[in-house]
């Protein structure tokens, strides 16, 4: 029986009910699965991320606490690679830790070191400053028959050159062997000079003895401790330089009396072989106890880098050296003579001036280093050269009796061995404390010339003027022509500090605003700075 179409229409609406009902249910059922495996597997997420944070912070820890072996394996300060602190693009902010390690200490066992070439410059250039007393004994006594006075003149003048000549090789000794070395071998060419010159009886054994040997060990003593004391200090290198240097005033003063007072009481061979026997021994407890920083500092130790010449600034301080040794070396040695021959005073006398003018040197050196390091070791250099040509132009020239001969021996002593107290910090301002041992090798070799001929020439200027007139002219204007080079060193120091100060600030980031792209940076050699005549007596630290 088929139902009614009544009845049809009538179940049709539940059937859809049914229907959707069935289907709401599944999708609620099947929303529901969702949400409970989506809940399931958040769960499991969560579970996985904290499982994993803790794995995370329980290997963090493990790697927070280092093993035993770990500990073993961390270097030592010692051998640490350099370090530096870096910002966070990468540039370095502060120095390195080998950096820190090779800075001088600035004093220290550098002070042991000043006081070490104190007294080897005491008894190197001490002992040859006292040749002014040899030298009016030679003149006054014909102990040498057929000598000549230009011969002794040599002599004097032919130790200092062998000191400056042997630089390179000194250099090269020193690179292979050390600084301890160097100086041993010169406390024995020293010693055998001096002991070999008491047994001279003829004036060529003189030369070969007190001239080139005595010349070659003071050559290894000083050359090879003159830049140590600069290797101990930062702040304080020309004082220390200075106070190393004033050794030779000390040693003159020492030995003019004590020569002049052995020959004549004890004869002129003794002389020699007393001196020989107390040099030994000082110069060699010096040399002992002398400690450089060559590896610290990683100094140049070359005998001869030509490429320094290629610097002007350099050129002038070789002029400097130049002129002043011209100057020096007849101030040195003509003083003595002048006292007897020219204002007539006795031996004893003369060597009392060659003693107060050592005395003036021990005396003026460490505030002159003192001072270089306060207004500037240029300046201080080149105001003292030039008061010391001054002082031989007004004063030795009008020069006439004993007491105006004490006066001007001690005030110009003070500032004559400028050169000597200044040479190394000058250098080093020009070239760069790295390159001053070899920079110093070039300049001691360049001073040959003018130690060699220096008091020759003066001797020759007296002879043929028949007084000192000219040999004291000389020497002034020597030390002026010295000072005139610093003047021209100091100009073009300061002309590159100006130029240094332009290249660090803000003038050089000038950009082409009527081209695209930023100009390019001038070269610091074109960049501007003040007229050179005014950069000659301007006020500037250098």
């Amino acid at each position: 029986m088929q139902p009614s179409m009544t009845d049809m229409d009538t179940d049709e609406p539940s059937s859809t009910l049914r229907d959707y009902s069935s289907t709401a249910n599944l999708r609620d059922h099947t929303s529901a699965n969702n949400l409970r495996d989506f809940a399931s597997s958040a769960t499991l997420r969560d579970a996985a991320s904290s499982a994993t944070l803790r794995d995370a912070a329980a290997a963090a820890n493990l790697r927070d606490v280092p093993s035993a072996a770990t500990l073993r394996d961390i270097p030592s300060r010692e051998n640490l690679a350099p370090v530096a602190e870096f910002e966070s693009n990468g540039t370095a902010v502060g120095p390195t830790i080998e950096e820190k390690s090779n800075e001088p200490p600035n004093g220290g066992y550098g002070w042991v070191c000043v006081a070490c070439a104190f007294w080897i410059n005491a008894h190197t250039w001490g002992l040859n400053s006292s040749y002014g007393v040899f030298l009016s004994h030679y003149l006054s006594e014909n102990i040498y028959p057929g000598a000549t006075s230009l011969e002794f003149a040599f002599i004097g003048g032919l130790s200092i050159s062998q000191a400056v000549m042997v630089a390179p090789m000194v250099n090269i000794v020193t690179r292979l062997f050390g600084s301890r070395t160097t100086l041993l071998i010169g406390v024995l060419l020293e010693t055998a000079a001096l002991i070999g010159a008491s047994f001279a009886t003829e004036i060529w054994q003189l030369f070969l003895s007190q001239g080139v040997c005595f010349g070659w060990g003071m050559g290894f003593l000083y050359v090879g401790s003159v830049g140590i004391p600069s290797q101990w200090f930062t702040t304080k290198t020309s004082l220390a330089n200075a106070t190393a240097a004033a050794g030779s005033g000390c040693g003159g003063l020492i030995y003019s009396l004590a020569a002049n007072a052995m020959i004549e009481r004890i004869s002129l061979p003794w002389a020699f072989r007393i001196l020989g026997i107390v040099a030994f021994t000082v110069n060699t407890i010096c040399s002992l106890l002398m400690r450089d920083r060559m590896k610290h500092i990683g100094a140049s130790q070359q005998a001869f880098d030509y490429t320094m010449l290629k610097h002007f600034n350099f050129i002038l301080v070789l002029m400097w050296g130049f002129f002043s040794m011209l100057g020096y070396i007849v101030l040195l040695f003509s003083l003595p003579s002048f006292a007897t021959t020219s204002v007539g005073l006795t031996q004893q006398q003369g060597a009392i001036i060659g003693a107060l003018l050592n005395l003036g040197q021990a005396l003026g050196r460490p505030p002159v280093g003192y001072f270089s390091d306060t207004i500037g070791r240029v300046n201080m250099a080149a105001a003292m050269t030039f008061l010391t040509g001054l002082f031989s132009l007004v004063i030795w020239i009008f020069a006439k009796s004993y007491g105006v001969l004490i006066f001007f021996a001690i005030i110009a002593g003070t500032v004559a061995g400028t050169f000597w107290a200044t040479a190394a910090p000058v250098t080093a301002e020009v070239m760069g404390l790295k390159r001053v041992p070899a920079a110093l090798s070039i300049v001691w070799l360049w001073l040959v010339i003018p130690t060699t001929f220096s008091e020759p020439i003066a001797l020759e200027i007296r002879t043929m003027d028949g007084n000192y007139l000219g040999t004291q002219f000389f020497a002034g204007v020597m030390y002026m022509g010295a000072a005139l080079c610093l003047v021209f060193l100091r100009a073009r120091k300061i002309g590159e500090m100006e130029r240094n100060a332009l290249d660090e600030g803000e003038e050089l980031d000038v950009v082409d605003k009527t081209a695209n792209a930023p100009a390019e940076p001038a070269r610091i050699s074109d960049r501007p700075s003040s007229n050179f005549v005014k950069r000659m007596v301007m006020w500037k630290k250098v």
